[in-house]
């Protein structure tokens, strides 16, 4: 079975959103890890917002760091708007966890959601999140879409902590499951 993995951005009060705030702690070490986990991963999934962004930037440069592997891997974009994709993305509409789940019984399959805050919350409610890989800036915004929201809880187990030079903590956790799961 496949996996499904996170990689997020986050300030210290759980901020996601408009991670521009990230380019002051932008360092050789966030860089590697970046590089990890696009490189464990097989296919991309996004929301649509991401996607567009995303489809936007890559494609325009090509000589940028990672360029070649984020504009090659496949991409699986979850929307309920659009009706087309283009840059080497599938669209998956109507049940979202159920085209994850049928994913995830692919082999070699590993997949890798970048921001998209809204999927990653339905993931997590339908248990459908393997490894949570999470930049936490030293940063408090105040305000801003946060990743973890009312009504959203998940008992995670940390896997490795690593602070970088500019102070951001690199955290891979994992989901404790209960046997059911």
């Amino acid at each position: 079975m496949s996996k499904v993995a996170v990689a997020m951005y986050l300030t210290l009060d759980g901020v996601m959103e408009n991670p521009a705030w990230t380019a002051p702690y932008f360092d050789e070490e966030v860089s590697y890890f970046q590089q990890e986990v696009m490189y464990d991963c097989d296919a991309l999934l996004l929301g649509r917002v991401t996607y567009q962004a995303f489809a936007a930037a890559w494609p325009a440069m090509p000589d940028a760091p990672g360029a070649d592997r984020m504009n090659s891997l496949l991409k699986f974009m979850a929307s309920i708007t659009l009706t087309a994709t283009a840059w080497n993305a599938t669209l998956l509409r109507g049940d979202v966890p159920a085209a994850v789940r049928q994913l995830k019984q692919q082999p070699h399959q590993n997949l890798l959601v970048y921001d998209s805050g809204r999927l990653v919350r339905t993931l997590m409610q339908h248990n459908l999140i393997d490894e949570y890989r999470l930049m936490v800036h030293p940063l408090v915004l105040g305000n801003g879409q946060q990743l973890f929201t009312q009504g959203i809880a998940a008992t995670l187990q940390l896997q490795e902590a690593r602070p970088t030079g500019s102070g951001v903590l690199l955290l891979t956790y994992h989901p404790q499951r209960t046997k059911a799961e």
